[in-house]
């Protein structure tokens, strides 16, 4: 698929809907990835290898696939790089539906009242402070799945800084979403919605892209508590594609995807 003109849809359509049911280091060679690796590509936004109820849309601050039959995303995507970590506003923390849904469709922050559990941001407000735009785009209940209170706001948080950490130094390309078991261990929320509780969460980063040593890395949490390392959590992007059934950073080079997928330095991630 051109991956070009997938996005030039996106972008322009705003909104699309179809509802249809440690391992070791590698090098790559530097020069030869230079010369073929386009750095205007929206690297971050991943392709499906089976098929979701999904409403795809184009916010301000990121790209989220969502899923109107379980009321959380598939995904949510997006890139970020230094300029985005002026901080220009603060946190808002009013979450509110989703402006681009039909209300009959919008999940609403009293879904989740009393359930026992987090709204848990997929692009976290921090990453959103650049702009007012971004900034509440990221309280749009779209881009919230019902996530463990400690690993919200301990772990996963963690995560998050590091993240923005990676982003100082060069831009980062975020892929991150809900994982479901065949067998739900949570089952659902919600008075008027049916709001799937996700069984796990996972995240993939890519980064050097621009710099010629592209690289990417794998994260998978439990939706539980936990006060673990960051190291705990980590695999390839492999793996992660494995379990979501979702194809990550698939407009880069064939060879350099294979490469950086398949195995990850944590000497590169620190």
């Amino acid at each position: 698929m051109n991956r070009l003109f997938l996005f030039a849809i996106t972008a322009i359509c705003a909104i699309s809907y179809t509802l249809l049911n440690g391992t070791a280091s590698r090098t790559i060679d530097t020069e030869a990835t230079e010369a073929h690796i386009d750095t205007t590509i929206a690297y971050e936004i991943p392709l499906a290898t089976k098929q979701n109820a999904e409403v795809l849309i184009r916010h301000y601050g990121y790209t989220v696939s969502y899923n109107p039959e379980l009321c959380i995303p598939n995904w949510v995507a997006w890139e970020l790089n230094a300029d985005k970590l002026v901080e220009r506003e603060s946190r808002n923390k009013h979450f509110s539906p989703d402006p681009e849904l039909p209300q009959d469709m919008a999940v609403t922050t009293d879904e989740y009242k009393n359930s026992g559990w987090d709204r848990g941001h997929m692009c976290p407000a921090g990453d959103n402070k650049y702009h007012w735009r971004a900034m509440d785009s990221s309280f749009y209940m779209t881009n919230i799945c019902p996530q463990n209170g400690n690993l919200n706001r301990g772990d996963w948080k963690e995560l998050e800084e590091a993240c923005r950490a990676w982003a100082a130094k060069e831009p980062v390309y975020i892929v991150c979403g809900p994982v479901l078991y065949a067998q739900p261990r949570y089952g659902f929320i919600g008075k008027t919605f049916r709001i799937r509780v996700p069984d796990a969460f996972f995240k993939v980063v890519l980064t050097g892209v621009r710099s010629g040593r592209p690289r990417a890395i794998g994260f998978l949490y439990k939706n539980e508590a936990g006060n673990n390392p960051r190291a705990k959590y980590v695999n390839s992007v492999d793996e992660i594609e494995r379990i979501t059934s979702l194809d990550f950073f698939s407009a880069l080079p064939d060879d350099v995807e294979g490469e950086i997928e398949a195995c990850y330095d944590m000497n590169d991630w620190q």
